[in-house]
C-alpha cells in the first residue's frame, strides 16, 4: 500500500464528509423552496436574496442552541444515538462511485473510497445499522412519544429492508456482481441498456422502499408531528438534533445515487456527459423526495405494514422467481 493511495483515500473521505454535510444544509434550502412554491408561501421565497436568509438564520440557531440533556434519560445512549445516525449515513458512501475515474498529471483518480466486490451489500448493511440511531435515541429519551417512535422505526426499517433486498436481487442476478462499478458498466452503451427497462417492477419496489428507509412522506411515521411530536428527536436540541437531520438528508442523497446507478445507467461509459447525467438523475430522485412531502398525506402504521407484507413482499418474491425462470431459458 503506497503513500499515494493512502493520501488519495484520506482526501476522498474528507471531500465526501465536507460536500455531503454541506448538501444536507442545501437540501433543506431546496426543500423550503419546493414546498414554498407548491404552497405559495412567501417567506422561503423572498426573505433575503433567493430566500437564503431564512436558511442562514436556522443554521445559526442550530449551532448556537443550548445542548440540553433531560434528567431521566439514559445519558450514554442518549448522546451516542445521533452520532450513529450520521456516521452510518456517511459510512454507506464508501462503496458508492460518485463520478467516473479521471486522470490528474498522469495519476488515475477513482472517485470511490472502496470499490469492494460486495458494494451494494455493504451499503444496505450499513444503512440498516443506521436504524439503531432513532431506535436507541427513542428508547433512551424517557419519553412516551419517543418510545412510540423507536418502536415504529424498528418495525418500518426492518420490514422495508426486506423489500429493498428482494427488489435488488433480480437486477443482481442479471449482472452477476454486487459491485456498483460492475453494475454501472453492465448498463454502458446507451439508454437502451438501462436495467429499469428489464426490471421495472424491481425499480418501483426499490423506489417505494426508499421512502420508508429514509423516513420521508408518505412514510414519515417515525417523527410524525401531528401524532408523536418529533418522535425520537423530541428530547434533542442543538447539534445533537442536527446530526439526526444531517443523517436523514445524507441518506436521501446516497439512496438517490444507488437508484440512479443500479436502474438508470449511472454515469454510463464514464464520459463527462455521463457524469453530468448521473448528477441530474440524482437531482430528480431528490426532488421527488421533496415533492411527495407537499403532495401526499401520511399513511397509518397499520397501512404501511399491510402494504409491505401483503402487497410488496409477494410482488418482490414473484419478480425474483420470474427473473430466475427467464434467465434459465
Amino acid at each position: 500500500m503506497d503513500a499515494a493511495f493512502i493520501i488519495e483515500t484520506i482526501v476522498k473521505i474528507v471531500v465526501i464528509l465536507l460536500i455531503f454535510s454541506a448538501l444536507a444544509g442545501f437540501g433543506t434550502y431546496f426543500e423550503r423552496k419546493v414546498l414554498a412554491f407548491m404552497q405559495r408561501r412567501l417567506g422561503p421565497m423572498h426573505v433575503g436574496p433567493y430566500g437564503l436568509l431564512q436558511i442562514m438564520a436556522d443554521g445559526i440557531k442550530l449551532f448556537t442552541k443550548e445542548d440540553i440533556v433531560p434528567q431521566n434519560v439514559v445519558k450514554p445512549i442518549f448522546k451516542i444515538a445521533p452520532v450513529i445516525t450520521a456516521a452510518t449515513a456517511f459510512m454507506a458512501a464508501a462503496a458508492i462511485p460518485f463520478w467516473p475515474q479521471f486522470t490528474v498529471m498522469g495519476y488515475t483518480v477513482h472517485p470511490i473510497v472502496a470499490d469492494i466486490n460486495v458494494g451494494i451489500l455493504y451499503v444496505l448493511g450499513v444503512m440498516a445499522i443506521g436504524l439503531y440511531g432513532p431506535l436507541l435515541g427513542g428508547m433512551a429519551s424517557a419519553n412516551k412519544w419517543s418510545l412510540i417512535s423507536a418502536a415504529r422505526s424498528a418495525a418500518i426499517f426492518i420490514s422495508y429492508e426486506v423489500i429493498t433486498g428482494l427488489s435488488l436481487l433480480a437486477p443482481l442476478m442479471m449482472v452477476g456482481s454486487l459491485s456498483l462499478i460492475d453494475i454501472n458498466n453492465y448498463q454502458a452503451g446507451g439508454i437502451g441498456n438501462w436495467i429499469v427497462w428489464s426490471q421495472p417492477v424491481a425499480f418501483i419496489l426499490f423506489w417505494i422502499a426508499a421512502f420508508a428507509e429514509t423516513g420521508r412522506t408518505p412514510f414519515h411515521l417515525v417523527a410524525n408531528d401531528h401524532e408523536i411530536i418529533d418522535g425520537f428527536g423530541t428530547e434533542y436540541s442543538g447539534m445533537r438534533w442536527g446530526l439526526f437531520f444531517i443523517g436523514e438528508y445524507a441518506n436521501m442523497f446516497f439512496i438517490s445515487f444507488v437508484m440512479a446507478i443500479i436502474f438508470l445507467g449511472g454515469f454510463g461509459d464514464g464520459t463527462i456527459a455521463g457524469a453530468v447525467q448521473l448528477i441530474l438523475k440524482v437531482a430528480f430522485f431528490f426532488f421527488f423526495f421533496l415533492w411527495t412531502r407537499a403532495a401526499w398525506p401520511d399513511v397509518r402504521p397499520d397501512q404501511l405494514m399491510w402494504l409491505c407484507w401483503k402487497v410488496l413482499m409477494p410482488i418482490a418474491v414473484l419478480n425474483v422467481i420470474v427473473t430466475g425462470i427467464v434467465m434459465m431459458f
